[in-house]
């Protein structure tokens, strides 16, 4: 079953990020997670845009290091300095939201290891987020989401319809991690370096100052280790139906 998408007339977003009218369904967690591919595939299913913000801060951190922006100067950057790189965000293929970075529309490169070393300093920077928060509601005020990140529903969007909060064992999140890579088969060195780089960087989430990694007062905790692909989508369905008839009830 599909749960289509309702119909809206426009309204004025709130200033924490919703409006009247739209659906928001927050997804949070630690890196992989499993978050941006579960939320995915729950948007896909009910015809909402996936909103990842973490592609947004991986599309800062590209820019920063492409134009060669010193790393040590990073901190003192302004919100309006970050406009120059023309980061854009536009529906896309597959309910996603395609991004670009100038003229050029970026997708892998975004993946790389050293965007994946530097994206959570770029994280901490207040101008980032303060320059994101916004873009990241603009885009939730034109149609239903289901966005992914690691405070969308406690910073982003605190009165999301649906919260849930993703956890793993660090060992199922570090092999899903090396498997984006193409590491399926992981020698346990390998496996012990990223599940080092993993707890390194949930402990500098959770610690940083602004909007730290932390679960919602009113997120439902959805453990995924176990649960196959499918399970863990069809789980958050299953809350999102609910939660969503019932506020139409």
């Amino acid at each position: 079953m599909v749960w289509p998408s309702r119909c809206h007339t426009p309204t004025t977003m709130t200033a924490e990020g919703k409006d009247a009218q739209r659906v928001i369904i927050a997804v949070d967690g630690p890196a992989a997670s499993g978050k941006s591919t579960t939320a995915r595939e729950v948007a896909r299913r009910l015809r909402f845009l996936h909103l990842e913000s973490g592609a947004f801060y991986r599309a800062i951190t590209f820019a920063l290091l492409a134009d060669g922006v010193p790393e040590a100067t990073w901190e003192g950057l302004r919100p309006e300095e970050l406009d120059r790189f023309r980061i854009r965000g536009a529906r896309g293929e597959h309910n996603g939201v395609q991004i670009s970075v100038g003229d050029q529309t970026v997708d892998q490169e975004l993946r790389t290891q050293e965007v994946n070393d530097h994206v959570s300093h770029v994280a901490r920077i207040p101008a980032v987020r303060t320059w994101l928060l916004q873009r990241l509601r603009d885009l939730a005020g034109r149609e239903d989401v289901v966005s992914d990140g690691r405070d969308i529903g406690t910073v982003v969007f605190p009165d999301a319809d649906v919260k849930v909060f993703l956890v793993a064992d660090p060992e199922v999140r570090a092999r899903r991690r090396l498997a984006e890579r193409d590491i399926h088969q992981p020698d346990r060195d390998t496996l012990l370096q990223e599940i080092g780089r993993l707890l390194e960087r949930d402990r500098i989430d959770s610690e940083r100052e602004v909007a730290p990694l932390k679960k919602a007062v009113d997120a439902v905790k959805v453990d995924t280790t176990s649960l196959t692909f499918d399970e863990q989508v069809d789980a958050i369905l299953e809350l999102a139906r609910g939660r969503l008839a019932a506020g139409r009830a």
